[in-house]
């Protein structure tokens, strides 16, 4: 059979996808390759060495017109023009891209995806994740050892003892546990985490801490293990897309649901914040610029809107109150998962205590949930508890006023009237040019 390999294009890639001991194999088994010029220089695979092996040196028109094409990276629409209808093309051709796998099937190719390959005793010998993840692990522990300030191992010297750098692994996977080999070799002090409870052993017996992680119940560690070898994958939720499953909180990241907001906030102050002490006030990311400033000593600019509160007094002491009364969130945009779907859609919302009321602002529909009985916001009270509603509301369209919340507005197009609706594109929508407008003539007066 023909094989082809084609260099790759992608910016940065240097891999191939033979070398001189791949050509002398498949040249044995009695196949005929034809292997761009300069295919696998930047991998240290040279012109001469692989014509060496038995491979031939062509031009990329000719290694696209084999039968059989070897890739690394998916084919670029520019590659894919010179393929040859009823080849077959094997490779990383990223299985969870739709768009490029519908080009890869409109030329007219049989593809196969490495990456969807079985992790099994069969299909080993082609687990180019594993192969890959083992290259990562050992890469990344090799940079941050460039980049860190210190030295890895302990060193006694006659100034005196250096301690040994502390690395933290999160995610004992094959990446993970050859980065713990690595920063190990390296004289490394290492502590390693994993949702999954069975890789405890495999760490601790390279020599490596175990930060164990608590289960409420035996549900909760079951799901965490996984299948194949695999931490549990993420749950493709209505709407569309992979997003993590944060069960019990409802959605995940990008959301205004708990799930997408609902997120510890760990902080390490020697001699000032207890280690393990647990405050359960709530807090939001705005906060952090307040924080830095009082921490700082510094004053708040004049004659902005700030929406954050300094968390000190938390900070020094776990019981305290803050002076808010309630935390609001505004989100006058679209963020997208795919082809006219969405995470979120424009949303304002309101917490006060164990209440959250959310506007949507397309059509104005209110949901309101009682953290404390739901958490997992399931249950909208927003028509079975209208004072409730009403009240939140209120004091939401009172804080937009007043922090001069930009606002979306209907597209009506350039004659007038309703855009026609296309898949992905937001000229059916709300125009966010006004929102744009905003940001930029208010970027020096509010924050919100």
């Amino acid at each position: 059979m023909l094989i082809g390999v084609p260099a790759e294009t992608l910016p940065g890639e240097t891999r191939v996808a033979v070398t001189p001991e791949t050509v002398k194999k498949l040249k044995a088994a009695g196949h005929t390759l034809r292997i761009q010029s300069g295919a696998g220089v930047a991998a240290s695979a040279t012109d001469e060495a692989l014509a060496a092996a038995g491979a031939e040196i062509t031009d990329a028109a000719q290694a696209w017109a084999c039968p059989l094409v070897l890739k690394v990276r998916p084919p670029s629409p520019a590659e894919l023009a010179q393929a040859q209808s009823g080849a077959t093309l094997v490779g990383m051709l990223n299985p969870f891209d739709a768009e490029g796998l519908q080009r890869i099937a409109a030329a007219g190719l049989t593809s196969f995806a490495l990456e969807a390959a079985p992790r099994t005793t069969r299909a080993q010998s082609m687990d180019v994740l594993s192969s890959q993840a083992n290259i990562a692990g050992y890469k990344a522990v090799m940079e941050a050892a460039n980049q860190y300030q210190r030295f890895f191992p302990m060193l006694m010297t006659a100034a005196g003892t250096v301690k040994a750098a502390r690395v933290v692994i999160l995610g004992v996977g094959v990446a993970g546990l050859q980065a713990i080999a690595t920063a190990k070799r390296l004289g490394a002090v290492i502590e390693a985490s994993d949702v999954r409870p069975s890789v405890k052993e495999q760490v601790e017996s390279l020599g490596a801490k175990f930060i164990d992680v608590p289960y409420e119940t035996a549900e909760e560690k079951e799901a965490a293990e996984g299948v194949g070898g695999y931490a549990r994958e993420g749950l493709t939720k209505g709407g569309g897309g992979d997003v993590t499953d944060n069960a019990p909180l409802r959605n995940g990241k990008g959301s205004l649901y708990e799930g997408g907001t609902r997120v510890p906030l760990i902080v390490r102050w020697p001699g000032q914040v207890k280690a393990g002490t647990v405050c359960d006030v709530p807090a939001i990311h705005v906060d952090v610029y307040s924080t830095f400033v009082a921490l700082a000593g510094g004053a708040m600019p004049a004659g902005q809107v700030f929406d954050g509160e300094s968390l000190v007094p938390l900070l020094r002491a776990s019981r305290a109150t803050l002076q808010r009364e309630a935390i609001y969130q505004h989100f006058p945009g679209y963020l997208g998962i795919g082809a006219d779907q969405w995470r979120t859609t424009p949303v304002s919302l309101v917490q006060a205590g164990d209440w959250k009321l959310m506007e949507y602002l397309e059509d104005g529909h209110l949901e309101l949930y009682n953290l404390k009985d739901d958490l997992g916001e399931t249950k909208n009270l927003a028509s079975t508890n209208p004072d409730k509603a009403k009240e939140l509301h209120q004091r939401l369209i009172a804080w937009r006023k007043e922090t001069n919340a930009p606002m979306p507005t209907p597209n009506k197009g350039e004659a007038g009237a309703p855009a026609a609706k296309k898949a992905g594109n937001l000229s059916n929508k709300l125009d966010m040019t006004k929102f744009f407008d905003h940001i930029i003539e208010n970027d020096n007066s509010s924050n919100s």
